[in-house]
């Protein structure tokens, strides 16, 4: 897990895919959050689109590409959270969040962590693959 978050720390513009409410498949530029608890924290806003596509199918899976053409893959299941700790954590530490939500208390923002995750680190040749599961 230590080397994913590492990952998504380093390439901090992901792209998170899901299933639309058309059910076609949508993709989108994305923010990881941090870990907490042994868990992949984001955050996304109740009035966005992605949200209610969420609610309607929660898997999702999110790919990020480094400089050095390694990338990630990882796939799971949407969990949703109003937790004050994790919501406050958001605000604290990223400034484009706290731009636009102002308050951890903002009915608007909500966080979500990834359930039952598959993560792939590889190389575009396809020979260095790294698999793990959390």
């Amino acid at each position: 897990m230590k080397e994913v978050i590492e990952f998504l720390i380093q390439n901090p513009v992901q792209f998170l895919a899901t299933a639309g409410l058309d059910n076609k498949p949508k993709v989108r530029p994305f923010q990881f959050m941090f870990e907490y608890d042994n868990k992949l924290w984001f955050c996304t806003g109740t009035k966005k689109e992605v949200y209610m596509e969420l609610q309607k199918s929660p898997y999702i899976e999110l790919s990020v590409l480094s400089n050095n053409m390694k990338w990630l893959r990882i796939s799971g299941k949407v969990i949703f959270s109003d937790s004050e700790i994790i919501k406050k954590k958001i605000i604290n530490q990223n400034k484009l969040v706290k731009s636009i939500y102002q308050t951890w208390d903002n009915p608007a923002l909500t966080a979500f962590y990834l359930k039952d995750c598959k993560a792939v680190i590889t190389d575009l040749s396809g020979k260095l693959s790294v698999q793990y599961s959390f």
